[in-house]
């Protein structure tokens, strides 16, 4: 019987509470916030549910090592003290991770560098031979992360970052990350009862993780391989009974999810990453400019999209953020309209609009504002009455 143990889920800044919500919902115990990750504990099954099933999960960590260094001496006299053929033989591959918040130490690259000689050494004093490096698909990837004094080393149980869904082959200028984009879309309390509209859709990201949402589809079921498939121990009849368990829970959602671009290539793009994805038959795409559409359908719909900022896609910001705000008031009643800008001052103020909530993210290294505005039918007054 597999027991408990402590894992870390990385994310992005602002996404801590959306990713804890998802691993309660999950069946995790001993969820924990901390600062872009959520600790909590799980048995072997459920990390291989987590990495398939996590919507706003970066990767899932595995400590398996916690101990105190003062110098880059004692982080490699700890290091050979683990028996490393639990993990990896000496003809496997790995690469190493490293992240440092530390007075003592400040440079993630000679910390990781220094680790990958401690395991290499591990292996050439034991057996004459060693393990080689490789970084782009190693057979073990480890995490070894530095807080002040105190050093954890963890197997990275998801390999490439679970952003990487698998079915995203075709791509704009400015693409939006697949985990950010599930977590916006969580944030404006998206579940698949109301319609859901991107009316700027690019290369279909939002509509395709909306999707997902709606009809409980895992978020990483395109995978090709998650680096848990290659770990020493690994249970492939486990792994094909969660598998199997988390299709099972799929559901078919009967509201409409809408996506419009006016350029054709990235209407031709969408098309492409949904078709892949496997979920032509949930959404719509067609070449539409927002500013001259109509809400296409009947009833609450949330209208969530990620506008141009004016850092990577030129644009007149003041005129470009009035005219959203016309076409939402004009157009859009009964909605809850969600973008995303990193423009906080003259592009929200150019909307003419009173938000009801904003909400701080980082878009890349970009600092946004995730705004919401309630169109309602009427005045605001008669809709809440």
């Amino acid at each position: 019987m597999n027991e408990n143990f402590k894992m870390t889920a990385k994310t992005l800044y602002g996404f801590e509470s959306i990713l804890a919500k998802e691993l309660r919902n999950l069946g995790a115990i001993g969820v924990k916030e901390g600062v872009r990750s959520v600790t909590f504990f799980g048995d072997t099954g459920f990390m291989y549910k987590a990495n398939m099933a996590l919507r706003t999960a970066i990767r899932i960590l595995k400590p398996i090592e916690r101990f105190k260094i003062y110098n880059e001496n004692d982080l490699y006299k700890n290091l050979q003290k683990i028996n490393w053929e639990k993990y990896l033989q000496v003809h496997n591959t790995l690469a190493i991770d490293a992240a440092v918040h530390s007075s003592i130490f400040t440079h993630s690259q000679y910390i990781a560098l220094k680790s990958k000689d401690a395991i290499v050494d591990y292996f050439r004093n034991k057996y004459g031979e060693r393990p080689n490096v490789d970084i782009k698909h190693p057979d073990l990837q480890l995490n070894i992360h530095i807080q002040e004094d105190t050093c954890t080393v963890s197997l990275d149980s998801s390999g490439m970052s679970l952003h990487k869904r698998g079915y995203r082959i075709s791509t704009n200028i400015a693409p939006i990350n697949e985990v950010f984009a599930a977590g916006l879309i969580l944030m404006t309390g998206y579940n698949g009862s109301q319609h859901f509209v991107d009316p700027m859709c690019g290369s279909g990201t939002m509509l395709i993780e909306a999707a997902m949402i709606a009809n409980s589809i895992p978020a990483n079921i395109n995978r090709i391989e998650f680096g848990f498939e290659k770990w020493v121990d690994f249970d492939n009849d486990l792994f094909e009974k969660i598998h199997d368990s988390l299709l099972k829970k799929i559901t078919y959602s009967s509201q409409k999810i809408i996506g419009f671009d006016k350029a054709p290539s990235a209407v031709r793009k969408a098309q492409e990453n949904i078709k892949n994805a496997n979920l032509d038959e949930f959404i719509i795409v067609e070449k539409q400019d927002f500013f001259n559409s109509e809400k296409p359908v009947e009833g609450k719909t949330i209208l969530c999209f990620n506008p141009p900022y004016g850092e990577r896609l030129s644009i007149n910001v003041p005129i470009f953020y009035k005219e959203i705000g016309n076409t939402l008031k004009q157009n859009y009643t009964d909605t809850d309209a969600w973008f995303i800008t990193s423009d906080f001052n003259t592009g929200i103020k150019s909307v003419g609009l009173r938000t009801s909530r904003k909400i701080k993210v980082f878009n890349g290294s970009l600092e946004c504002r995730f705004v919401k505005y309630e169109m309602y039918k009427g005045s605001r007054k008669m809709s809440k009455q």
